[in-house]
């Protein structure tokens, strides 16, 4: 009845770990205006502000001028700072009103009268659903720490490798498509990986050689009109700003305004500079009329069309590259189900809708990535420990089946480990693993208490030649097993006393050690119970068939101890 149980129990690379703040962070398509990533941008924490439990907003669009913050001017991050949890919103339970405030502490443990963060997360999202924006929320340190691991910041994130970038776009949007509608999923955004929009200048040659001009002479006249150029640069006390110079926004806003940029070409016998000016014709700056300036002495003006060809095109605005291959990103956002199970199901329905071309794969990656990885590392590492408890238990009792039998006590703890935690709705994660492997140690310990008192009332019983029959074994494993009742009863009180405080407690780390202590208090349980009633028996069929049956058969006692034995020579 357990193996079901646990089957049915969800999977997770971590629990939750409540930070007390929020990390938004919207995707929206590629080709956003900065304009427009404003305007978005004041938005969305003008909303974020107004739900009762913020206390600060801190909105981003765009990246730092580093190569170690490569998010596009589309992805946005905003920090939201929430106030402490009993300042929060609150909600009516069965309690309120009905028991005195002086009394509802320990009820609140169980039954929260506040909102809880799953529900704050999901008014915000409802109230954050603009057009073209796909919502993802995280925490601060724990997306810090997925993104660094596996680049994705979602929980579940899905990498396309294959060799041609629209190919891994239009697979990317199938799956898009595919993954919405299971139960589970908050949002899905597959990245446009060739979305990106440009303007190309293609250099005339021939018109270039006919001025006098060089490719370098070109570029340098759009880098310095069109993307600007740093002339100095401003100290203000212990500040430094640099100064940067470019044409205004309406001398550079549209294709027919770069085809009317002037370069000053030489002339044969000129000393002519290639320098950018913008056309004087009050037609190509609408309204604005460019300042008039002359040629130096010795060189011409030539519209930039006549040397370019200036041409609107679309590409990829950002190329990852991953093993080798190109690759694209699929960002999931899931609530209310856990990520192994999500998973599971999200790759039959996308092996199914989502077929992929020769050269092309799948990488589910995310916090399932890591989740995976330490399921490879624990197929090693709970072996081995059973193996070390295994070794040392020999090396205590010095015999293999007495290490055997107390070794039972570790399926007679998940029992009770399983169920415990299919009681309190958690999922299986790296947390449970560690109570797990520390209840292997724990088990061991009160087994071996069990089998020393078993085997103390069997000397005793031997020592006085009360081994006569089957009756006088039972009653001597019965008295070794009523013996131990209180000095095990007092190892498990003591145990679960201090346990309790762990999962009762609600601060800031507690869902962390509540996963580790949870396996520990349930497998305690079922192992008190099942060592007392199992042990004994298993240890009376062993000595019997062992020990004193053949020496009823024989007529002879059941020699005393090796011990007792070793005394009486030494006498």
């Amino acid at each position: 009845t357990t193996i079901p149980v646990y089957q049915r129990l969800g999977r997770e690379f971590m629990p939750p770990l409540q930070e007390g703040t929020i990390l938004y962070m919207p995707t929206t398509l590629p080709g956003i205006s900065i304009t427009q990533a404003e305007e978005l941008l004041q938005t969305q924490d003008r909303i974020l502000r107004s739900f009762p439990e913020v206390e600060v907003v801190f909105g981003k669009a765009g990246r730092a001028d580093t190569s170690t913050d490569p998010a596009p001017l589309s992805m946005m991050e905003t920090t939201v700072v929430l106030r402490p949890k009993h300042e929060w919103r609150a909600k009516e339970r069965w309690y309120t009103g009905r028991v005195p405030t002086f009394l509802q502490g320990p009820l609140r443990v169980v039954w929260p009268d506040r909102i809880s963060y799953d529900e704050l997360i999901d008014e915000m999202d409802r109230a954050m659903r603009f057009p073209g924006n796909v919502n993802a929320w995280t925490m601060p340190i724990k997306g810090r720490i997925d993104m660094l691991t596996t680049g994705v910041r979602t929980p579940v994130g899905i990498k396309i490798l294959g060799s041609d970038l629209s190919e891994i776009e239009a697979i990317g949007e199938r799956i898009e498509s595919a993954i919405r509608g299971i139960e589970g999923t908050r949002s899905v955004f597959a990245e446009r990986a060739a979305g990106g929009y440009f303007v190309d200048f293609v250099p005339k040659r021939p018109q270039l050689a006919r001025y006098g001009l060089t490719i370098d002479d070109l570029h340098a006249v759009i880098m310095s009109a069109v993307g600007g150029e740093t002339v100095t640069t401003t100290i203000e006390g212990r500040e430094r700003y640099s100064v940067n110079v470019r044409y205004p926004r309406d001398l550079r806003s549209d294709v027919d305004q770069l085809e009317r940029l002037l370069v000053i070409a030489r002339v044969p016998g000129g000393a002519g500079a290639a320098v950018g000016m913008p056309s004087t014709n009050e037609s190509s700056a609408g309204s604005m009329s460019a300042p008039a300036s002359m040629p130096p002495s010795g060189a011409i003006l030539v519209p930039m069309k006549e040397l370019a060809d200036i041409e609107l095109v679309s590409g990829p605005a950002m190329i990852r590259d991953e093993n080798g291959m190109m690759a694209g990103y699929v960002f999931v956002d899931i609530a209310g189900r856990d990520i192994g199970g999500y998973v599971d199901e999200a790759k039959k329905l996308v092996a199914r809708e989502a077929s992929l071309p020769t050269g092309y794969s799948l990488v589910w990656s995310g916090q399932y990535e890591n989740m995976q990885r330490v399921a490879e590392r624990l197929k090693m590492i709970v072996p081995v420990t059973i193996l070390l408890i295994f070794v040392l238990l020999y090396m205590n009792t010095k015999s293999t089946f007495k290490t055997i039998v107390v070794m039972l006590a570790v399926p007679f703890s998940l029992v009770g480990a399983v169920w415990f935690l299919y009681f309190l709705d958690y999922n299986v994660s790296i947390a449970v693993w560690v109570g797990m492997i520390a209840l292997m140690g724990l088990d061991a310990e009160t087994g071996v208490f069990m089998m020393m008192f078993l085997d103390l009332s069997y000397d005793d019983a031997a020592r006085k030649g009360l081994l006569r029959s089957r009756a006088e074994l039972k009653e001597a494993i019965v008295h070794g097993a009523v013996k131990r009742i209180r000095p095990k009863m007092m190892t498990i009180m003591t145990t679960f006393l201090g346990l309790m405080p762990i999962l009762w407690s609600t601060g800031t780390g507690a869902d962390m050690m509540k996963r580790v202590a949870a396996p520990l208090a349930g497998g305690l349980a079922t192992s008190f119970l099942m060592e007392l009633m199992v042990y004994p028996a298993i240890y009376l069929l062993w000595k019997w068939h062992r020990e004193v049956g053949p020496a009823v058969a024989a007529g002879t006692l059941v020699p005393p101890p090796r011990s007792d034995a070793r005394e009486r020579n030494s006498e």
